[in-house]
């Protein structure tokens, strides 16, 4: 199983990313998708996730509005458009994947993969 992020970077408060997450190993249109975040001395924190199909997503607060998660079940992989970065949107990205389909488990606990992390700096 693999689960690889890449778009991460340096970006100027009120700029945006898109990460992307491809996957591997395992059947990723049978599994909801989440991105979570940590920084240093913090817990992991949930951002986003989508259930199998696409038609369902849930966000944390601090967020909503402002990123989205989409999926491409062709291409196995998990997006997430960040949009109006904010210097607290700084951290590590992860996503990962919960073999419940419907999307809704917020809990870093209920997810079974997980990718390495992709850096995101928002600093002006």
């Amino acid at each position: 199983v693999q689960l690889v992020e890449s778009g991460g970077g340096l970006v100027q408060p009120g700029g945006s990313l898109r990460l992307s997450c491809a996957a591997s190993g395992f059947t990723f249109s049978s599994y909801a998708m989440g991105w979570f975040r940590q920084t240093p001395g913090k817990e992991r924190e949930f951002v986003a996730s989508i259930k199998w199909s696409g038609g369902r997503t849930y966000y944390a607060d601090a967020v909503k509005g402002r990123f989205t998660i989409s999926r491409d079940n062709a291409k196995n992989t998990v997006y997430l458009k960040m949009n109006s970065l904010k210097p607290e949107d700084t951290a590590v990205y992860y996503c990962a994947a919960d073999s419940d389909p419907l999307g809704y488990d917020r809990s870093p606990f209920g997810y079974d993969y997980w990718g390495q992390g992709t850096q995101v700096i928002v600093s002006s």
